[in-house]
């Protein structure tokens, strides 16, 4: 497997709403991923291997009534849809707002069938280094309190916990934690990242981070 990372294209965006769909089930309504293509503030990325391609869906009925008709109808409304085939693969995503200075990361999402091979910190790496190269000072994001995973590996990319935001998500009330990576073109966090950078890259082989276009 050759991940590389990209920019996102409307082609994409049936896969990119599985993804999103699977990672956040509880969320609603689901983002719309072709408004977020307009949207010139939202930078996508995704992981994909140019090599792979999305196999052709198995043909299945249209569900014309019911509760299986109204699901069906709200997922082509939104966009979600099964990919085409002939695509790269996605493996994952992740995006950011860019508002002024600051970069927000809005997600960061892997098929659950391809965790733990980091493709998520692959994701965050390139993040960080597209919201530098747009010239951000820092990075900002929410995490779900019980996400100490993701907590873990923020923390290690040198983002601290600057506030709470109480009962922040909307399905069941859960805090969301606000963590910030400041001063991200210094010399301590810049060095810090191509440390991780390189161990990364050795560990699971990846040869550039930077988005292609």
């Amino acid at each position: 497997m050759a991940l590389n990372i990209r920019l996102i294209r409307k082609e994409d965006i049936p896969q990119v709403t599985e993804i999103d769909r699977e990672a956040f089930p509880t969320l609603w309504p689901p983002a719309n991923y072709q408004r977020e293509l307009q949207n010139r503030l939202a930078h996508y990325i995704v992981a994909c291997d140019e090599e792979e391609m999305v196999e052709p869906p198995e043909p299945k009925a249209i569900p014309q009534k019911g509760f299986s008709g109204l699901v069906f109808r709200l997922r082509r409304f939104f966009g979600n849809e099964l990919p085409s085939p002939g695509r790269q693969y996605i493996f994952g995503f992740a995006g950011f707002w860019m508002m002024a200075v600051e970069a927000h990361i809005t997600n960061i999402a892997v098929w659950e069938k391809h965790r733990r091979q980091g493709i998520g910190e692959m994701l965050l790496i390139a993040i960080i280094d597209l919201a530098t190269e747009l010239d951000a000072r820092f990075i900002t994001l929410e995490v779900r309190a019980s996400n100490t995973a993701a907590q873990s590996l923020y923390s290690k990319y040198g983002f601290t916990q600057i506030g709470v935001r109480h009962g922040y998500y909307t399905d069941n009330r859960e805090d969301g934690v606000l963590m910030s990576l400041g001063n991200i073109t210094s010399a301590p966090v810049q060095a810090n990242l191509q440390r991780l950078k390189q161990a990364h890259s050795q560990k699971w082989g990846i040869a550039d981070y930077r988005p292609a276009r």
